[in-house]
């Protein structure tokens, strides 16, 4: 393989992993952890990992001066497309029918609303993808169809569809615990977890073998133990992602982006959110010096070797406005920004711990707040 330090470290993996499927019709990062973590103020600038879309499009409840939503894959950034397009000219009610998150039988009529807002490559995409707009959009990822599978083939093997329930009951955080070690947390429970979400089955099934590359040791052992956190300390009432994953659906809990309360901030800014085809280094490599706030990174710097990201961290750097900040997760593979940018860097690290205690989503080993000085 070519030397990574001749190429686009997002090329790299590109030329590894198929980009041109849709790997997830919905982002698996908690967005109140991201906006916590990146206190965006009015007017910044912010650089933003497409992905599912839906927090570069929280990002915009905070009335930035701009959100630069970058992704290498066309079929992602259709996504995120469609879905601010959403905000523009449909009621909230009518957004959570569109994209699947309410039952409807008109969402092929809600789209031919929505469809003049798009760009002929977007247009391009979904008309010839009707059958994922009407089955609702936010199940169609490949993650989410992984998801899917544990929900219907394997859960059903280790509980009961009133134990699930039960699971996402409020409750106060002493009967979290006792009802995890008495009712959840069976042997049953503890196998087919790890068997699933080992990186053999993960990496065939939900996510892709090169996403592990520089990945080392067990993955399903330290998940497990994040899972247990999240189903026997947070509160599984408040938490949509865990919901979606239980129930198929959000029962009490919605993500940043579709809570009506901020439907309308969004909708003022919508106009602010602009969408790159184009991998993080290749659009940071062109970006002005000083040019950008904030910065969320998702966990792109796992996919690429250390020099890659080494290198990628310090474009973020040079491109960042001093008092800027920027936040990424680790899934698997551990990833800081190097000691050489130490003396432009200052890891809010008490944040970070404290933000990632609090995240909903419970995938990521890491999640990282660091200031620009």
């Amino acid at each position: 393989m070519t030397h990574v330090g001749v190429v686009d470290a997002a090329s790299e993996i590109s030329t590894r992993a198929d980009f041109s499927i849709v790997r997830y019709a919905q982002c698996w990062e908690d967005a109140d952890t991201v906006l916590s973590a990146l206190d965006v103020h009015p007017g910044d600038v912010c650089f933003s990992v497409g992905s599912g879309g839906e927090n570069s499009i929280s990002l915009l409840s905070r009335a930035p001066g701009k959100v630069i939503a970058v992704d290498i894959s066309p079929a992602q950034n259709a996504f995120l497309e469609v879905k601010a397009a959403g905000f523009r000219v449909l009621t909230h009610p009518e957004l959570l029918e569109f994209v699947g998150i309410s039952s409807s039988t008109r969402r092929l009529a809600l789209y031919k609303r929505v469809r003049p807002c798009l760009s002929a490559a977007a247009t391009g995409y979904w008309d010839g993808n009707s059958k994922i707009m009407e089955d609702g959009m936010i199940a169609a990822g490949r993650f989410e169809h992984y998801l899917a599978l544990f929900r219907r083939r394997l859960l059903p093997l280790i509980h009961s569809r009133a134990t699930c329930n039960a699971l996402l009951e409020a409750r106060p955080a002493e009967e979290r615990r006792r009802f995890y070690e008495t009712r959840w947390n069976n042997w049953r429970w503890r196998a087919l977890f790890k068997i699933f979400f080992s990186r053999y089955v993960m990496g065939r099934l939900g996510r892709d073998p090169q996403f592990f590359t520089y990945v080392e040791g067990e993955v399903a052992k330290p998940m497990f133990a994040r899972t247990e956190h999240a189903l026997s300390v947070l509160d599984a009432s408040r938490n949509a992602y865990l919901q979606w994953i239980v129930c198929g659906e959000f029962s009490t809990a919605l993500p940043h982006a579709w809570r009506p309360e901020n439907f309308e901030a969004i909708r003022a800014n919508i106009d602010r959110l602009e969408i790159k085809l184009a991998s993080a280094k290749a659009y940071l490599e062109e970006a002005a010096d000083g040019s950008i706030d904030r910065f969320n990174l998702s966990d792109i710097f796992e996919y690429i070797p250390v020099e890659a990201s080494d290198r990628l961290f310090t474009h973020i750097v040079r491109c960042g406005r001093p008092g800027g900040r920027m936040a990424y997760w680790n899934t698997e593979a551990p990833r800081r920004s190097p000691r050489a940018l130490a003396h432009r860097v200052r890891p809010l690290d008490d944040l970070s711990r404290r933000l990632h205690g609090e995240a909903m989503t419970f995938f990521y080993r890491a999640f990282y707040v660091e200031e620009l000085t």
